[in-house]
């Protein structure tokens, strides 16, 4: 009978309560503070019997503690994260009218395409609950790599030396294996169990295959993203630091010997960087046309048409400033830094470890993108191939960052349903 009353306790409790999730976790969680509570009384003398119903009347109104625990821990969501979404989304369109793309009814169809798609993969992956792939780290990490070899193996178009394998109208590139190695090197980091040697053998690996497309800039964003997540890991500091000082000495001692097979026209893309009026007739030309135009913008932008390389991709910001000016070019990066600083925001508020690490890693890949793309426009960092999240025309670079939105979204819309204990 007493385990009738119980179970009946925790229905009426879990009645009251909406979201499916919430109901599972605060009737383990109830039922783990009344195994404590029956426990305590049984200690006391009490029988099995009389510890448990004594333990169910200690919790109270069956019927206010669900309304309470349903305004406690019902999945939120992040409206303001939300917002930041759906304003860069619509200034995405701005570079594609100037350009006199959206007079073309294919691109205007393919743009909304992108957008709708864009926002589908947000919501769909903040529905799923995050929690559950901590368990499958090995899957994610392998869909990763198969991912790489698929395209590496049955790669039918070429751009800029980069493989790329095309599908119909959807063209998909390494760069898409990044979202499944976020989950998968946050359960790596998440547990104790692995090592150090492990942790170089599963960083090298993917590296061998970005290199084998070859995809530099995805290298770089996978970089920083894996070591971003390495400092928020449980390794010791001391490992930490000896992990990081060794791959960036090894970094640079690579560095050093390829230098001595670089080719001409590599060399003088390092140097035209560094200089590019010296090269101003060669790889020099587009660093000194980004300058230029970005002179001619004003506050309010340029009246007159200019020629601007990768308009609608790598350089967006570019043609984004060129023709409407710095004030909104200012106020677009004040919009994409809120997207980082939101992440920064919540960061503190997530009780759950590996919630932190999925955080720290979309943070890492959202924000070294943003970064490096406003400072290749700016001349601070050096020309790649880089697209400015949610601006850059493209399915692949939108549905990334849309899935990057998506899992912070989960993690904050979970982060009270974690167990303490």
């Amino acid at each position: 009978m007493t385990n009738n009353k119980k179970q009946i306790f925790l229905n009426e409790v879990t009645d009251q309560i909406r979201s499916k999730e919430a109901k599972n976790y605060v009737a383990n969680e109830l039922n783990y503070h009344l195994s404590e509570t029956k426990r305590m009384w049984v200690e006391k003398g009490l029988s099995e019997g009389e510890a448990e119903e004594k333990a169910v009347e200690h919790m109270g109104s069956p019927t206010k503690l669900g309304i309470q625990m349903n305004k406690l821990h019902r999945p939120k969501v992040d409206w303001p994260l939300l917002i930041l979404l759906a304003a860069a989304l619509g200034l995405s369109f701005l570079p594609m009218i100037t350009l006199g793309y959206l007079d073309s009814r294919h691109f205007l169809i393919n743009k909304i395409l992108i957008v709708v798609l864009g926002i589908i993969a947000t919501v769909g992956v903040m529905l799923i609950d995050y929690r559950k792939w901590n368990k499958y780290g090995w899957l994610f990490y392998i869909m990763g790599i198969f991912l790489l070899v698929i395209i590496r193996l049955f790669s039918n178009t070429v751009i800029n030396g980069l493989h790329l394998l095309s599908l119909g109208p959807i063209t998909i590139e390494g760069l898409m294996a990044l979202p499944f190695f976020i989950p998968a090197w946050a359960s790596f980091f998440n547990h104790n169990k692995l090592k150090v040697w492990q942790f170089f053998l599963l960083f090298v690996f993917p590296i061998f295959l970005f290199l084998s497309l070859p995809s530099f800039s995805t290298i770089y964003i996978y970089f920083v993203m894996v070591f971003a997540m390495l400092w928020w890991s449980k390794f010791s500091k001391k490992i930490k630091w000896l992990v990081t000082t060794g791959t960036f000495g090894l970094l640079l001692l690579t560095g050093i010997v390829a230098w001595q097979f670089i080719q001409p026209y590599q060399m003088a893309r390092m140097l035209a960087f560094i200089n590019p009026e010296k090269y101003a007739d060669g790889a020099g030309f587009t660093i000194l046309k980004i300058q230029e135009l970005l002179s001619k913008a004003g506050w309010f932008g340029s009246t007159s048409w200019g020629f601007i390389p990768e308009a609608h991709t790598n350089f967006v910001f570019v043609s984004f400033t060129y023709y409407y000016g710095w004030f909104l070019a200012i106020v677009l990066v004040l919009i994409l830094s809120l997207f980082a600083a939101r992440m920064m925001v919540i960061l503190p508020k997530v009780k759950d470890s590996y919630g932190r690490l999925l955080l720290i890693g979309g943070m890492a890949l959202y924000g070294v993108q943003f970064v490096s793309n406003i400072g290749m426009a700016l001349g601070v960092f050096p020309l790649t191939s880089m697209s400015l999240p949610f601006l850059s025309y493209g399915l692949m670079p939108t549905v990334l960052n849309a899935v990057i939105i998506g899992v912070v979204l989960s993690v904050y819309r979970r982060k009270d349903l974690v167990f303490l204990r």
